[in-house]
């Protein structure tokens, strides 16, 4: 199973699972917030900062990837012309990552977020851990 686990309050976050619903034909990803359960649980097992929400992870044959790694990973799961973004792969990981630090840490100044974590549709709950 392959578990992407976002900041449940983030705008930016929650607009990219419902992208990432939309465009998951093949239904391969689960989604969690970092501030549930499970969420809270995948980051004390790799012992990441449980209060700090500023990584995009996906869990992916208990294989924990993060912020542009976690992305790209996500894109070739999609498929498609999606699956091309992986060439950015190429770019060293420490660029990718300054990139994707730069963008968290303005996500709530430029999307907002909001006070509770999303609830997801009783149509989607199933894609929810």
């Amino acid at each position: 199973m392959n578990i992407v686990f976002f900041d449940g309050v983030c705008n930016l976050c929650n607009g990219a699972v419902n992208f990432l619903i939309d465009h998951d034909s093949k239904q391969q990803l689960k989604y969690a917030s970092l501030q549930s359960k499970a969420g809270q649980a995948v980051l004390q097992k790799y012992g990441l900062p449980q209060d700090e929400y500023e990584s995009f992870l996906l869990l992916k044959e208990d294989k924990l990837y993060q912020k542009s790694d976690a992305a790209l990973e996500v894109a070739r799961l999609l498929g498609g012309a999606w699956a091309g973004l992986y060439v950015f792969k190429l770019i060293p990981r420490f660029i990718r990552d300054a990139v994707y630090n730069w963008v968290a840490s303005n996500r709530y100044r430029w999307f907002g977020k909001n006070s509770s974590c999303r609830i997801p549709t009783p149509e989607l709950r199933e894609r929810f851990v």
